[in-house]
């Protein structure tokens, strides 16, 4: 039957085909369905392995979709998780969110008080645990009002002796549940998600995904240029499942029918060369820090892959010299920028068929940048009063963006953070004619000396090449005639053993001719470990309020 649509005053045509909603369980449906023996392996806070299959996960799911309804769940009431990256809180992800509630994933490496915020902001009903945060969840089970049950995520008979009234089993829940469901179908603008930024400044904002945005997102990130990911990989996503949802790899995994391989609590790096190698783990994800110990660890045992291709780096720059040792070991960087505002991901640093014909170190050049926007993603650089700046890639403004997987209001948040329709990152970047956009620096990390601005990444990036640092962070310091100056803070190798004014003076020949000597840092000092935010960042806030004091 024909249906005509106005548009513009006039009147079309409508498409005649099939109308069905973007459901998040569509996504394990089909990896049930089509790569149904593909294994989903974890590493269980027990201490064992655990391995079955994508039509296992789906069936159980299923029982958490039953779980929650004979709970007296009503829909988009938020359910927390306190999890690790493994099996069961991925069914926690499709079992929630696939019964139209919406998944709450909480970082439990925020202090304390930020997760109580969180929770009772969240007015989250029910807290599903992994055991390992038994302590933190028995003091916050007296401040979180709003929660009805608590959830351990083990079997009957591992649950602990506890201060939590009534407190549950996972395993005892699903026992009594048939499994036997059809997933629910509904608008698919429903939210889906819930994730918190990490709050290091004022109290953390949530982010609320739908269904639509979380599946297009999906589609996205899964493609040649993103994270390059089919039916043949076996992923190990490092960056955890409580960070903007794994940069969305439990979606995109079963939507392409990759094997999967959790790592859980062991995020040490040689429990995170085993996996690899054990599982033939062909791609992993994570912060330049996970890249950097594994690097480290490698080095110190003389160890190499033999079926790791692609690392994703995210979360903060990747410094050319750990680009390179990975590439020196068989491994492609996968450059990638995002937000938690992006559902996470924006950008990603790929060459074109023109940047194939361009010297090595001109695709080198291109490859440290983070990237060209994905498909859905529209960026510009604008200065102070809002005006468009010239994409030269030397021209440097604050970094907007827009698109289907943006933010348009955080949670229970009334005034939106648009600015005429784009949002704000925070960013400062350069976007070259090719579109590839080039972080300089946080807004707030920029250094303002002598009028001039300095970035910190830059600084960082030269410095990082000096084979005796294992960690580098530039952050500004007060001076009575510049107003700002760069200072360096580095922490050594372990087995460092030379003088530090010697390593001092190689630092600073790393400098020469790479700098304006305006922008070389006014002095370094080492520290024996660097600060990190919850989610593995440097945390330059606590490095300012450390250092506070340092007069030049």
């Amino acid at each position: 039957m024909e249906k005509n649509i106005s548009l513009g005053g006039g009147y079309g045509l409508s498409g005649q085909m099939m109308l069905r909603p973007l459901m998040i369980s569509d996504l394990i449906k089909h990896a049930s369905s089509q790569f149904a023996t593909t294994e989903i392996v974890s590493r269980r806070v027990e201490g064992d392995i655990h391995r079955y299959t994508y039509a296992e996960c789906e069936f159980r799911a299923r029982k958490v979709s039953q779980v929650l309804a004979r709970l007296g769940l009503q829909l988009s009431d938020r359910i927390g998780t306190l999890a690790w990256n493994g099996y069961r809180h991925l069914e926690l992800y499709y079992g929630i969110s696939g019964s139209g509630l919406i998944c709450h994933t909480i970082n439990p490496r925020l202090f304390e008080d930020q997760i109580v915020f969180i929770i009772n902001h969240a007015q989250d009903q029910v807290i599903f645990f992994d055991l390992s945060f038994l302590a933190l969840v028995e003091k916050l089970q007296a401040v979180c009002p709003s929660v009805q049950y608590w959830v351990c995520m083990v079997d009957e008979d591992l649950i602990p002796i506890s201060k939590i009234p009534n407190l549950l089993s996972y395993e005892t829940l699903l026992s009594k549940e048939s499994g036997d469901i059809t997933w629910p179908v509904f608008d698919e603008n429903l939210a889906a998600a819930l994730c918190y930024t990490s709050g290091t400044t004022g109290n953390p904002k949530g982010a609320l995904f739908s269904h639509r945005s979380t599946r297009l997102h999906a589609y996205v990130s899964a493609l040649p240029d993103s994270f390059d990911m089919s039916a043949s990989d076996t992923i190990m996503p490092v960056v955890p499942m409580f960070h903007v949802n794994a940069w969305g790899i439990p979606y995109s995994s079963p939507m392409v029918g990759a094997k999967l391989v959790l790592p859980g609590p062991q995020l040490d790096a040689p429990s995170l060369f085993e996996l690899i190698q054990s599982e033939e783990v062909t791609m992993s994800l994570g912060v330049p820090t996970v890249w950097s110990n594994l690097l480290l660890h490698m080095s110190e045992n003389d160890q190499s892959f033999t079926h790791f291709k692609k690392a994703v780096v995210g979360g903060s720059a990747c410094p050319p010299k750990m680009m390179d040792s990975l590439n020196h070991l068989g491994v492609r960087v996968i450059h990638a920028w995002g937000m938690t505002e992006l559902s996470p991901l924006g950008t990603f640093a790929t060459l074109t068929g023109a940047d194939l014909k361009k010297p090595i170190s001109e695709q080198n050049r291109i490859l440290q940048k983070q990237g060209r926007a994905l498909f859905g993603i529209e960026m510009k650089i604008v200065n102070e009063d809002g005006l468009e700046l010239v994409q030269d890639g030397v021209t440097f403004g604050n970094l907007m963006v827009k698109g289907s997987c943006v933010i348009n209001n955080y949670f229970r948040v009334e005034e939106s953070p648009l600015i005429d329709g784009w949002f704000p990152t925070g960013d400062v970047a350069t976007i070259d004619a090719a579109g590839n956009m080039q972080i300089t620096d946080r807004t707030k990390d920029v250094i303002k000396s002598g009028g001039e601005w300095i970035s910190s990444i830059d600084i960082e990036n030269i410095a990082s090449a000096h084979p005796d640092l294992l960690a580098v962070a530039c952050i500004a310091i007060a001076h009575p005639k510049w107003q700002e100056r760069p200072l360096l803070v580095a922490v050594k190798k372990p087995n460092y053993i030379r003088s530090e004014q010697l390593l001092k003076e190689e630092i600073w020949q790393l400098f020469q001719g790479k700098m304006a000597k305006w922008c070389v840092p006014d002095e370094i000092i080492f520290i024996e470990e660097m600060p990190l935010t919850a989610t593995g960042k440097i945390f330059k806030l606590k490095l300012r309020d450390l250092l506070k004091d340092f007069q030049f």
